[in-house]
């Protein structure tokens, strides 16, 4: 039997029809060797077309979850927003005279570079004459300080009750007097963050000191 008609019997049958591409006169090691590279060859176009399909695939499934975040986040706003709405409108005439922080009765926003600091005063519930009085039930009684991450100022400013809004739906905010110099830079970023955000609510700003 000739060496090619030898060689042909011996290849495997899946194989055998990339073998009619190449003449059985050539030499069989050198048929086998382009064989070879044949076989690499798709492999590897098979390989790439693969990894290709998975990135696109990838990538569209980053861009479901995206969405799917921002209709989280909308739909949250839009909770909070309609929670703050129910706080009437400001009057400027009941803080226009607060120059001091500490007579600040609504709530306030202290900026630092990694959290806010939220001072709250609530409301006086007067259960009575004997227990209504200033002795009895000073304002300090009443205060309550709290530290919240930046990504949560929404929920907390909506979670405050409705009687701790005493001049309506306005608040104070302020960068951290006692913060360092390296601090500063992170805190002015937080500060118009903080504004554009509370703008977004809804709510009026007070910036103390005032501009």
């Amino acid at each position: 039997m000739h060496d090619s008609e030898r060689a042909r019997g011996d290849e495997p049958h899946c194989l055998r029809k990339l073998l009619s591409c190449y003449p059985y006169s050539v030499n069989p090691r050198l048929r086998n060797g382009a064989l070879a590279a044949t076989c690499l060859l798709l492999l590897g176009s098979l390989f790439a077309c693969r990894t290709e399909e998975q990135a696109v695939k990838g990538v569209a499934q980053n861009a479901v979850k995206a969405e799917q975040r921002a209709q989280a986040n909308q739909a949250e706003l839009n909770q909070q927003r309609t929670a703050l709405a129910l706080i009437p409108v400001p009057t400027k005439s009941l803080y226009v005279d607060v120059h001091d922080p500490s007579q600040w009765q609504n709530p306030f926003l202290t900026v630092r570079a990694t959290t806010l600091d939220l001072r709250i005063e609530l409301a006086d519930q007067r259960l009575g004459t004997f227990a209504n009085g200033s002795m009895l039930r000073p304002p300090g009684a009443r205060r309550q300080e709290m530290q919240v991450r930046l990504a949560d100022m929404g929920t907390a400013l909506a979670d405050i009750p409705p009687g701790a809004w005493h001049y309506g739906r306005v608040i104070a905010v302020a960068e951290a007097p006692d913060a360092g110099p390296k601090d500063r830079p992170a805190i002015r970023r937080n500060l118009e963050t903080v504004i554009r955000e509370l703008n977004d609510l809804g709510v009026v700003v007070e910036e103390w000191p005032s501009r």
